[in-house]
C-alpha cells in the first residue's frame, strides 16, 4: 500500500532519511518518467517543506528526469542532494540562490527582482561543481551571520506590531528551530514568517477566527482564494497558506533592509568564476497573479528590462534564469530574445517552497521553450565534466574554442548529460 504524503515526509525528514529512502526504493511504485525537469528546489536548507531526501524523492514522484538543489545562501543540502538522486537513480543539478547588492551600479535606486528592497538583486549560481561546493558555503558562511543580526531586529518588530494582540516570537526558541543553520543552512524572512504564521494559529485560532482578525484588527485585505484557505478549518496546509499572506501584505510592516549580509556583485560573479559555476540573472517581471502567492501585484524590471539585461551582460554574468508559468508570454518572448542578442544561456526552474507548488512546470512543456530542456542537460554535463576537470566546464576556454557558438555548445553538452542519464 503505498505511503501518504505525510508519513513520506516524517521518513524523508528526518536523520535517517536517505537510508529510509533506499528502502523506499524497493517497495513504492515506479512513477512514469517523462522529460519534465526542475532546477530550482528549496529544501530545509533555506526554507522548504522537504529535506534534500525528500525533494529528491517527491521530484521523482512527481515524474521528472532530473531535479536540481537551489537554497538560499547556503549549499550546504548539495551532499545528502546528490547521494539522494544518486539513489533515486535521478540526475541532478546543484546552484545557490543569493542576494546581491547593485548599490554600486546604475541600477542602485531602482527595484529590479527583489520585492522588499531597491538595489538588492537576487541572482543564482548554477552548475557548480561538486566539488567547490563547500568552498561557496563558506564563503556565505559570514553573510548568513550577518543576517542573522537583521533577523534578530524584524523579530522585535513584528512583536513590536503584533504584542498588542498576545502573538510573539522568540528568535531562538521559535525561529531558529525551523530552520538547518547549525548545518550551515540560512534563516530567511520566510523562517520569520512561518514562526509567526505558527503563532498566529495558536493564539488567534484557525478559520473563521483567522479571517476576522486579519480584516477586522489588523485590517489587511485577503484575496478571495486565501480568504477561501483560511476558512477551511481542515486545511492541512494553513501555515503555508498564511505565510504566502504574510509575505504578500505584512512582511512591508516589519522589514528591515538588508545591507552588509549583502556582497557586492562583482564579488559573487568573481566567486562564480573562480569555482566554474554559472552566474544567472533571476528574472522576474512585473507581477500580476502572483504564481507562488506571496508577492502582491507590483512592478519590477520591465520599464527598464532592454537596458538590465546588456548591462548584467557586460557585467560578467552568463546567463537568465526564468520560470515560464510566473510570466506572460509576452513577457517571455521579449526576454528571450534579449538573452540571444546578448548571447546569454537560458536556465529554467520552478521555485518549489512550500506544499501547494507542483514540481512539474506545465507551461514549460509548450514546444517553444524545449531549449530549456537541453539547457538543463547541458548544466548537469558542466557539473560532471567541471568537477572532473575544470577545463571542461561549460564556459572554459577550451569548451568556448570547440564550440564558440552558444547553441552548439548547449547541444554537445545536453548529448553529454543526457548520456549520464541514471
Amino acid at each position: 500500500m503505498a505511503k501518504s504524503r505525510e508519513e513520506l515526509l516524517q521518513l524523508l525528514n528526518c536523520p535517517e532519511g536517505l537510508e529510509n529512502l533506499k528502502e523506499l526504493m524497493k517497495t513504492e511504485p515506479q512513477p512514469e518518467t517523462g522529460r519534465d525537469v526542475n532546477n530550482h528546489i528549496h529544501t530545509t536548507y533555506s526554507f522548504s517543506p522537504y529535506s534534500p531526501t525528500a525533494a529528491v524523492w517527491f521530484a521523482r514522484a512527481a515524474g521528472l528526469c532530473t531535479c536540481g538543489l537551489m537554497d538560499h545562501d547556503s549549499i550546504a543540502g548539495a551532499e545528502e542532494f546528490l547521494a539522494a538522486a544518486e539513489a533515486a537513480h535521478m540526475s541532478a543539478t546543484i546552484g545557490i540562490e543569493c542576494r546581491v547588492s547593485f548599490a554600486n551600479t546604475p541600477f542602485a535606486d531602482r527595484k529590479l527582482n527583489n520585492p522588499d528592497q531597491k538595489g538588492v538583486v537576487y541572482m543564482a549560481l548554477h552548475g557548480v561543481p561538486h566539488n567547490k561546493a563547500a568552498e561557496i558555503n563558506e564563503f556565505f558562511a559570514p553573510y548568513r551571520e550577518k543576517r542573522n543580526e537583521r533577523n534578530r531586529k524584524m523579530v522585535a518588530a513584528i512583536n513590536e506590531m503584533m504584542g498588542k494582540y498576545g502573538v510573539t516570537i522568540d528568535f531562538e526558541k521559535d525561529v531558529l528551530p525551523l530552520s538547518n543553520f547549525a548545518k550551515g543552512g540560512s534563516v530567511t524572512e520566510r523562517h520569520l514568517s512561518s514562526a509567526l504564521a505558527y503563532k498566529m494559529l495558536e493564539v488567534i485560532g484557525r478559520g473563521d477566527k483567522l479571517v476576522k482578525f486579519i480584516h477586522e484588527e489588523l485590517q489587511l485585505p485577503l484575496s478571495g482564494k486565501i480568504e477561501g484557505f483560511l476558512t477551511d478549518e481542515n486545511n492541512p496546509h494553513m501555515m503555508y497558506d498564511l505565510l504566502g499572506w504574510i509575505k504578500s501584505q505584512l512582511i512591508s510592516k516589519f522589514y528591515i533592509d538588508a545591507t552588509d549580509e549583502c556582497p557586492d556583485v562583482r564579488d559573487v560573479l568573481a566567486l562564480s568564476d573562480r569555482v566554474g559555476a554559472i552566474s544567472a540573472y533571476a528574472y522576474l517581471g512585473d507581477v500580476g497573479d502572483s504564481v507562488t502567492g506571496d508577492k502582491r501585484a507590483q512592478k519590477f524590471e520591465d520599464d527598464f528590462l532592454d537596458e538590465l539585461v546588456e548591462y548584467v551582460a557586460k557585467l560578467g554574468y552568463k546567463a537568465i534564469t526564468y520560470m515560464p508559468s510566473r510570466n506572460t508570454k509576452a513577457q517571455l518572448h521579449r526576454l528571450r530574445a534579449l538573452c540571444e542578442k546578448y548571447n546569454l544561456f537560458q536556465i529554467s526552474g520552478e521555485d518549489i517552497n512550500q506544499p501547494r507548488q507542483s514540481f512539474v512546470c506545465e507551461a514549460q512543456r509548450d514546444p517553444e521553450f524545449s531549449n530549456l530542456y537541453d539547457a538543463t542537460w547541458a548544466l548537469i554535463a558542466h557539473e560532471w565534466r567541471a568537477t572532473e576537470n575544470p577545463e571542461d566546464g561549460f564556459f572554459s576556454e577550451k569548451s568556448i574554442e570547440k564550440w564558440p557558438n552558444l547553441n552548439d555548445r548547449i547541444a554537445a553538452f545536453s548529448q553529454f548529460g543526457q548520456a549520464m542519464r541514471k
